[in-house]
């Protein structure tokens, strides 16, 4: 089992939690450590699990607590571990609230083997996924938040060269240990220039982020 991703599964469909299952085999590079039906129930988990967590796979529509509250709660615990959201066609309304709740990914039920098995990757690893059938969805509900867009280009403006640099590679899904070895710098270095673009573009992740940087012109989502 030594070097595989631990994954939390969290849906209260258990034919949904079985194909997971199957899909993220450790044949692949997984291994789950749990299945939750609701999101009090990945809580409970995550806290009395006595292994790291790398990845939550969490359902957004569930009975009991929903996966934007978990995925909130998620975020305040110490060293919390990443969250990728399983969307549905019909998850429209709750996209934005996923993302200002700290998810790190997005991807639909209905993707690809190929697409879950990366996109679960890349979040355990530190990086961000938009899936790109749900990324117009999730502009769509970023540009409903007309406060936040108001003030958008001034915040952009602050951003050094390097900043943005690290920006564009943020979009991209990758990783801090990715961006440093592309742009031939420290990983130190990369998480403080990170750290930097949150405060000065005011989101408080790499998804936000993302988000942004789509809307701005300033990195184009994948086809």
């Amino acid at each position: 089992m030594t070097g595989l991703l631990r994954v939390l599964l969290v849906d209260d469909q258990p034919l949904v939690r079985a194909g997971l299952q199957r899909l993220l085999s450790p044949a692949d590079g997984f291994t789950i450590v749990g299945e939750c039906s609701d999101g009090a129930e990945a809580l409970a988990v995550l806290t009395a699990l006595d292994v790291p967590v790398d990845v939550v796979c969490m359902d957004v529509r569930m009975r009991g607590m929903d996966g934007v509250e978990a995925t909130r709660r998620i975020g305040e615990l110490d060293d919390s571990p990443p969250v990728l959201v399983l969307t549905t066609f019909d998850d429209d309304e709750i996209l934005w609230g996923a993302v200002e709740a700290g998810a790190a990914g997005f991807i639909l039920k209905d993707a690809s083997a190929e697409d879950l098995i990366r996109a679960t990757r890349c979040v355990a690893q530190g990086g961000s996924w938009l899936d790109p059938q749900v990324t117009p969805r999730v502009l769509d509900a970023y540009r409903r938040q007309g406060t936040v867009r108001q003030r958008s280009g001034a915040r952009l403006d602050q951003l050094t060269a390097r900043e943005l640099d690290v920006l564009v590679h943020m979009a991209t899904g990758a990783t801090n240990a990715e961006i440093a070895d592309a742009l031939h710098v420290s990983e130190a270095t990369v998480k403080s220039h990170v750290g930097n673009v949150f405060m000065k573009l005011e989101v408080r992740d790499r998804a936000a982020a993302i988000v942004f940087a789509f809307e701005h012109g300033v990195a184009t989502p994948r086809p």
